[in-house]
Parts: structure tokens; sequence; C-alpha cells
């Protein structure tokens, strides 16, 4: 059994690494979590890996740190844009989650927008029509849990220097809840009209496991 010093000690270095992955994450030196989690190990010289959510939460206090007040201004920012494009998009069913939805926004965060739709050019044109900018658009072949699984993404570049990313996805599609690798809780999100009550009554709220 280990010694009440020596977890204490592991802890300690697990929260080393997974601040230093957060800082590789925040300065975008890196863009996923494994991988920063790889290079801050082995920056430190050690082995110990912390969880995605360590290094969440080490990339909140950090982005806390840094942006002060801003950041919840940038939040509440982010949330209108996104029931903007929403409203633009509402016939179909668009769900908002990452990091807008669950009020952990940073410099670098972008809107994460999911619609339902059989017609990829339809969506496209719907969002022309609203005279959004798109930046570019293509397929995103991923593979997960053995299966392969595409999707269609849009991303936008919005007037204030923000940008959206509208993943679309097949409307037999709109009944899976997945599980957030990050937080390890069910990705939820907030639909057009929770994102309406959310913005009326608590805008700066967040989104997190307990």
């Amino acid at each position: 059994m280990e010694s009440p010093d020596f977890l204490s000690n592991l802890q300690s270095l697990r929260r080393k690494v997974a601040r230093e992955a957060a800082f590789l994450l925040y300065t975008s030196q890196e863009k996923e979590y494994k991988q920063a989690k790889l290079r801050a190990a082995g920056i430190l010289g050690v082995r110990t890996l912390p969880s995605n959510r360590e290094v969440a939460e080490e990339l909140d206090i950090l982005a806390e740190e840094l942006e002060g007040p801003s950041r919840l201004e940038r939040l509440l920012r982010m949330r209108r844009e996104a029931l903007e494009i929403m409203q633009c998009l509402e016939r179909y069913k668009p769900r908002l989650v990452g990091s807008v939805w669950r009020g952990t926004v940073h410099r670098n965060s972008d809107i994460d927008i999911v619609v339902f739709s059989s017609d990829v050019e339809e969506v496209i044109r719907r969002i022309r029509e609203k005279s959004f900018n798109i930046s570019r658009a293509e397929e995103v072949l991923i593979s997960k849990e053995g299966r392969k699984h595409s999707s269609f993404h849009v991303y936008l570049s919005l007037p204030s220097g923000d940008e959206a990313e509208i993943v679309i996805r097949k409307p037999e599609e709109e009944i899976k809840i997945e599980r957030c690798e990050i937080y390890g809780d069910l990705v939820k999100g907030l639909d057009l009209d929770q994102l309406k009550k959310v913005l009326s009554s608590e805008p700066y709220k967040r989104f997190l496991p307990k």
C-alpha cells in the first residue's frame, strides 16, 4: 500500500504535467490533449500522465489567470453569436456543444454547433442566404471504437474575429448522445430554446460535471 507521502507526490506531479500540457494547448503549441500530455511529460522528464479532465481544469485556471474579466465578455459574445447561427439553422435542430456550451471559453476557442440533415448543400445554401462568411467546408472521416464515421464540417469567420464550426450529421444520429472524451460525462449541449433561456437568465452559466 502506497504511503500518504507517495500519493501526495504523485498527485503533485500529475498536476505539474497537467499544467504544462494546458500551457501547450493554450499557446497553440499543441492541438490535441493526448499529444499535449505526452509532450508535457517529456519536457518534465517524467512518465506520469494526468487525465484529460485534469488538463482541462488546469487550462481553465490558466485562462482565468491570463484573461480576467474579458473572458466573461468573450463567453457572452460567443453565446450570442451561436444563437444567431442556430436561429438561421433552426430547421436542422441545431445544438451548441464545446467550450461555448460548457462556459470554459478562452482566447483560442471557437463556436461548435451540430446540425442534422441529409442534404449538406441545402444547409450550406441556408448559411449563405444569411450572409455568413464560409471560410472552408470539408468532409471529415474519423475512426472511433473501430468504426469509421464521417460528417461534413462548415467553418465560418465571424465579423467579431471569432470562428464557428458547424458539423452536419445525418438525421438518424440525432438520438445518439456521446460521452465527452475530456470530462467523461454525456455531451448534451444546448438546443435553441435552451440557449435562449440561458442567455436571458444565466448568461455565464457553466455546464461541467461535479
